[in-house]
Formats: structure tokens, sequence, C-alpha cells
């Protein structure tokens, strides 16, 4: 695992040795790795220089820490390529995962100013409002609340909502989904995020606004969505103009 003859760095050394690891299944989610002591007594360097390597590890979210325990390797991140239009239900089918949904909140609404216009509709129309935890096998990965018009979209029911409602709108109300437009920034979790995400106060996470407009240019839906920073990632391919 650690050539002192090589070029390079001994930390750099130890990183790829334990991201080796990970990768060919040897560590596993929430395994423990040994400590700076034991790595250091095994390969007879530093403690700092081991200290080094564990936390760019850390930093770089392949390991995580608890105060008291150890160091444990963190569960692996979900990566989406943020083209194509596709619902959470389709991303982790498409990855082999089983999606579900928690339903928190829904209900009929009046539509705000800002809904109304977000959907090009009138203030106080009925729309749907739906708030759901989505899930890969069982995880809390997002919350995500939905507004969508009812006249538009009828018959949404708390079963519907399980399950995809991309599926429904396609298949049931036979409309075709044609583009959407998506906003992504980091924030810090609200304390409804931390409950429901399961994650620690304070803790990232990635928060994306999506409009979804129909073939036809109708708005379909207004979606805020928080993913979990430490189990999500996006990736985007930009060719050079």
């Amino acid at each position: 695992m650690i050539d002192k003859n090589s070029p390079l760095p001994i930390y750099t050394q130890i990183e790829d040795g334990i991201r080796s690891q990970i990768e060919n299944g040897e560590l596993k989610p929430h395994d423990a790795i040994p400590s700076e002591r034991e790595y250091a007594t095994q390969f007879q360097i530093s403690r700092m220089t081991v200290r080094q390597a564990i936390t760019n590890l850390v930093n770089e979210g392949l390991l995580y820490r608890e105060k008291g325990r150890g160091t444990f390797v963190s569960e692996q991140k979900i990566e989406q390529q943020l083209v194509g239009l596709t619902s959470f239900t389709e991303d982790m089918k498409a990855r082999g995962f089983t999606p579900s949904s928690r339903l928190l909140h829904f209900e009929i609404i009046p539509a705000t100013a800002k809904i109304a216009s977000q959907l090009s509709i009138q203030v106080h129309h009925p729309v749907y409002e739906i708030t759901r935890i989505r899930l890969a096998h069982g995880i809390p990965m997002a919350i995500e609340t939905v507004y969508m018009s009812a006249n538009l979209i009828k018959g949404v029911t708390e079963a519907i909502i399980q399950q995809s409602l991309y599926d429904y709108v396609e298949q049931q109300s036979e409309l075709k989904i044609g583009h959407a437009t998506q906003t992504l920034e980091a924030i810090v979790a609200t304390e409804n995020e931390t409950e429901h995400l399961q994650v620690a106060k304070g803790s990232p996470i990635l928060l994306i606004q999506r409009y979804t407009y129909l073939e036809d240019g109708t708005p379909l839906e207004v979606v805020r969505s928080a993913y979990r920073a430490d189990r999500y990632k996006f990736t985007v391919s930009m060719n050079r103009t």
C-alpha cells in the first residue's frame, strides 16, 4: 500500500489505498477503518501524515468521523446527470434502487399570486400542494414540495402521489411533458428538513427548484426539492462552443 520511494506523497498513497478498498467492496458503508495509530504503526509513518490522508477523504465525502468512536466509510452518493427530464422514480429505478415516497402533506389550496404567476393561472384557482419525502431503498434522499393546477391535472389522489406523478400525467391524463428549467444551489437545512432527511443540524443540502412544462408550453408544476448533500451529487456535461 505504501512505497516510500515513490514520487507520490505518502498521504496520497494512503488515500488511494483506502479509496481502492472502498471501490472494490473490501470496505463497505459504515465499516470502521483502522485508527491513525494503527496506520502509523503498520507503515512506520507519522500520525500527522495519516491524519492528512483521512481528513482529505472525509472532506471528499468517502469517510465520516464520529466523536469518540472512530472513522467510518460513508454511503455511496447517488449521481444524477443533469441532462434529460426524468422523475425521481425513474432515476432511482435506472440505478437499481427501490424508490418510494412518504406523504407529509396533500391538499387543494387556492393559488397565491406567486404560484398563480408561475403556473399561468388565476389567483385563487385550485392547486395541489404536495409535500413528500423521496426514499431509495427506504433511506430519505429528498424532501419535495409540488404545486400543480387541479384544473389541469384532475383526479390526483394520495394513492397516485405514492407512485409517480409523471406517469399519471402522461399515461392517465394523456398529456405530454415537454421540458423543464431548474436551478440548483447549496443551502443549510432547515429544522424541518433536518428532521425528515435525518441529517445533523446545520448540514448542507442541495436545493433544486424546477419549473416543468407540457409540450405545448403550458406550465405543469413548480417543484422545490431539498436533497441530502451527503447522499446525492449532480453532474453536468458541457461542450466547448
